[in-house]
């Protein structure tokens, strides 16, 4: 599935591995297998099949955010956009679930 970053750090991140000391390593490396698995999936729907990530829809505030887990302690923060050449997820921000 296509994607795009909405932040120029996760861009940086995905792309140079810069800025990657704001973050615990085992997040950075999840961060990583993550992106792999969004590139691979054909679309949302393999991301609610595949359990290990716990794709789930944020409510409140969040609404139209969905979260996926990197560890027990952080998410990565997408929300599922659409363009001319269909949908694709917006990456938005990777989160401290605890804080």
């Amino acid at each position: 599935m296509r994607f795009r970053f909405a932040a120029r750090k996760l861009y940086d991140l995905y792309t140079q591995g810069k800025g990657a000391r704001k973050y615990a390593p085992e997040a950075v490396e999840a961060f990583f297998e993550v992106m792999a698995v969004i590139a691979a999936v054909r679309d949302e729907r393999d991301l609610y099949a595949l359990s290990g990530l716990h794709y789930e829809k944020l409510l409140g505030a969040r609404r139209g955010e969905k979260s996926l887990r990197l560890t027990r302690q952080w998410r990565l923060i997408v929300a599922m956009e659409a363009d001319r050449e269909g949908p694709f997820v917006l990456v938005k921000d990777i989160e401290d679930y605890h804080r």
